[in-house]
């Protein structure tokens, strides 16, 4: 073996000798120490990384917890108050309890209800379509019916049955994640409060034009005349823009608005059905 090969071992030997010596003090200079609790927090999320708690995913989420002085401000809304209770129990914090959720699609523009009069002749996405057009009914803030919502749900708690012209939320399925409210262009998804065997009190409708306009687009558009405010005694509903609002959190199910809508456009659902008063028998008198 020549000088020459010898002296180029010898070389690169120490070269990377001092390269290793060099990269082990950088890895303990910047070494980063993660808290062991961030694992045992992530084990006890239901691992759906679906974004509902605000975070790019359980990992993260777990890690915001950790960091977390209290959890008043952050919440699992997939695994629930069980899974925070666990949550706090590992970081020893104490579990702030909140009402569960659930989405919903606040139109009720049905086939029936409104009327076709045009046709869209292009990518069959809400988000494309909302951008070019305003939708194949005279209503510009219905649901278009593509399904985007559906295509962002990961737990299969969207049907869309085109002959309805509307998506169904499938409460025993909804998680209240979200995505499918950030998925649709037209604002007509929210996450309410979930009531006592599903039941729902909300007004179907998201058109703000007026009365008349609104009622011609649709047979069931909220017209804003404002009996249904009129009745409620717990300040629950609201009138702004020719559009009643129910807030779930305020609404106690009393059921006093939907009777009063002069459109129907205020729902109730899971109900059981209204008891029909029988009228009173007209006494006659013997001559």
């Amino acid at each position: 073996m020549s000088i020459i090969v010898i002296y180029t071992i010898v070389t690169l030997s120490l070269i990377g000798a001092t390269a290793a010596i060099i990269l082990y003090f950088v890895a303990q200079k910047f070494k980063v120490f993660e808290d062991p609790r961030i694992d045992e927090v992530e084990g006890a999320l239901p691992g759906a990384n679906c974004g509902g708690c605000g975070f790019a995913g359980c990992r993260a989420f777990a890690e915001a917890c950790v960091k977390a002085s209290d959890l008043g401000d952050l919440n699992c809304p997939v695994g629930g108050n069980d899974t925070m209770a666990s949550v706090a129990t590992t970081l020893g914090l104490e579990a702030v309890k909140k009402d569960p959720r659930v989405a919903f699609i606040r139109c009720n523009g049905t086939c029936d209800n409104r009327p076709k009069t045009s046709s869209f002749d292009g990518a069959s996405t809400c988000s494309i379509a909302s951008s070019v057009y305003s939708g194949e009914t005279d209503c510009q803030f219905g649901c278009l019916g593509y399904g985007d919502c559906v295509d962002a749900c990961d737990f299969d708690a969207i049907d869309l049955r085109a002959e309805m012209g509307v998506p169904l939320i499938l409460d025993d399925k909804c998680v209240a994640c979200g995505a499918c409210v950030d998925a649709c262009p037209k604002n007509l998804i929210e996450l309410r409060k979930k009531m006592p065997k599903d039941r729902k009190i909300v007004v179907a409708c998201r058109n703000t034009d007026k009365g008349g306009v609104a009622r011609k687009a649709c047979s069931v558009a909220c017209i804003g005349c404002g009996k249904c405010e009129k009745v409620c005694a717990f300040d629950a509903i609201t009138i702004e823009n020719n559009l009643a609002f129910i807030d779930s959190d305020k609404c106690k199910l009393c059921r006093k608005c939907a009777p009063v809508c002069p459109t129907n456009s205020i729902l109730e659902l899971n109900f059981p059905p209204r008891k029909v008063k029988p009228e009173p028998e007209l006494e006659t008198k013997e001559n």
